[in-house]
């Protein structure tokens, strides 16, 4: 079962983003919210904005967005379905964020990816690339040659989480030519990660993107990890301005989004005018 937000849960999200930004200081400060970020109009193509775009930095679980286009990439080409069931493994289970899957219970693919997109199951990453693949590595290098396909020259994943792992690494631009990469072959993506939160096996799990109570913002996903920082990719929508963000290494998750919606308002206010976005953006990044 799913739930949409209710229009007092939006304006407490608006509320809390507010504070955050009234407590968040000023000036010299500012550089240290976010490490790198990458703002594009996906309606004209136009790239708003760059903050670093080119720093490496691990993903975090924004790996799972590669992840989804991989599995989402089966399923279009008649592959695997939806409604596929999988047998979940004992070794799915590898710890941080996850949608609590139990050993050997059988899910879909569709409550998977699901678990992926709201939740940021690692358990449900791991379940899925064992599925297809026999085991996390051997998907892995399909996640790597999706990377180079799209042109993704500065990212190396080394498994299908996010979790950790030496070498793994990846850039806001990279993320920005992932994630609109992934939305033009899969708009339908927007199903799960629009979602604030979902059922299974009796809880109801809340998604990680505490900004998707802001007016016009549908998606997409978090990653956090000690050496990433507070990552986000989020999208958002007003009128026929449709805009993707990228923040990378936000030193907290109130500093993280307060970066991505100033970004969100300063694109909508000068949607075709970089100048004008940098100008909305100084003293926040």
């Amino acid at each position: 079962m799913f739930h949409s937000p209710t229009i007092p849960g939006r304006w407490l999200c608006v509320l809390l983003l507010v504070l955050a930004m009234l407590s968040l200081p000023a000036g010299a400060d500012a550089a240290r919210r976010a490490r790198a970020a990458v703002m594009i109009n996906l309606s004209n193509g136009k790239v708003l904005y760059e903050h670093n775009p080119n720093l490496s930095i691990p993903p975090a679980s924004l790996t799972k967005v590669m992840t989804m286009y991989v599995v989402m990439d089966r399923i279009k080409l008649g592959r695997l379905k939806r409604n596929t069931s999988i047998r979940v493994h004992p070794t799915a289970r590898v710890g941080g964020s996850s949608m609590r899957l139990r050993p050997r219970q059988k899910v879909t693919v569709d409550q998977l990816l699901t678990g992926m997109a709201v939740a940021s199951g690692n358990d449900a990453a791991m379940a899925i690339s064992q599925h297809i693949s026999g085991n996390s590595r051997n998907f892995t290098h399909l996640m790597n040659h999706k990377a180079r396909q799209l042109g993704m020259t500065r990212t190396v994943f080394k498994n299908p989480t996010g979790l950790p792992a030496a070498g793994q690494r990846t850039t806001a631009r990279d993320m920005a030519t992932l994630a609109r990469a992934y939305l033009r072959s899969h708009p339908q993506a927007m199903r799960y990660h629009s979602l604030r939160s979902f059922r299974f096996n009796g809880r109801t799990l809340g998604a990680t993107n505490t900004m998707l109570g802001i007016p016009g913002v549908d998606g997409l996903k978090t990653g956090w990890t000690v050496a990433s920082g507070y990552n986000i990719i989020v999208t958002a929508r007003r009128g026929k301005t449709r805009l993707l963000v990228v923040v990378m290494g936000g030193r907290s998750r109130a500093a993280r989004d307060m970066v991505a919606h100033s970004l969100i308002e300063a694109g909508f206010k000068a949607p075709a005018s970089p100048q004008q976005v940098r100008k909305r953006m100084r003293g926040v990044l």
